[in-house]
């Protein structure tokens, strides 16, 4: 036992069920574009099979080549910008999402640079907008709760489980932002993640 032990002291942890869960990684891009620095949104594309229409950050799936979450963020953004890794600057990794919906988000933040060398691929983007950090430093988004009832299968052993059907399982909470912008509405785990940008540059009335 004691040699196992040994053999795990330099192990890092994952999260618990990582290998369950589908491993994605996003970019929060800033550009400098009118004098100022804003942050640019994809509004995705209506062919797409998943959230088509919706507004996110770039980013997708890490594959199995991608050296890592960051690779994979760099490589999506390339991809869904027409840009190249030179016109990114990844700055530093944003906290880890875990979505109750089997999905583990790795963001990241960083700089485009040149602006001027974005092309839009319209196979993933119908288009994209910028919005000022100076709005969203003041702005007042809208704050909800989703909340998640657990259910079972007609299968489920309930008398493997202390007071069978009666257990008082938790109703799970699941916190919901809104940023209107214009006719724009950013929300869902896009929203989460910028407010928890928001909250690390100084605004500490904004949680994730």
């Amino acid at each position: 036992m004691i040699s196992f032990l040994n053999s795990l002291r330099n192990r890092k942890a994952h999260i618990l069920g990582h290998e369950h869960y589908f491993k994605t990684a996003v970019f929060l891009p800033l550009v400098y574009l009118n004098g100022e620095w804003q942050v640019l949104f994809e509004k995705r594309s209506p062919h797409l099979k998943n959230q088509p229409g919706e507004i996110c950050f770039p980013g997708g799936l890490i594959e199995s080549y991608d050296a890592g979450p960051e690779a994979a963020a760099v490589r999506e953004t390339c991809e869904e910008l027409g840009l190249q890794k030179k016109d990114i600057e990844v700055f530093a990794p944003l906290d880890v999402m875990v979505s109750p919906f089997n999905v583990l988000i790795y963001p990241f933040v960083g700089v485009i640079h040149g602006v001027e060398n974005i092309q839009p691929s319209p196979d993933e983007v119908e288009e994209i907008f910028y919005v000022p950090i100076s709005f969203l430093k003041t702005c007042e988004p809208i704050h909800t709760t989703m909340f998640l009832k657990v259910t079972f299968p007609d299968d489920y052993p309930y008398e493997l489980v202390p007071y069978g059907r009666n257990y008082p399982y938790r109703v799970g909470q699941y916190p919901q932002h809104f940023i209107i912008w214009k006719d724009r509405i950013i929300w869902g785990m896009t929203a989460r993640i910028l407010c928890h940008f928001l909250y690390l540059m100084g605004r500490t009335d904004l949680r994730a």
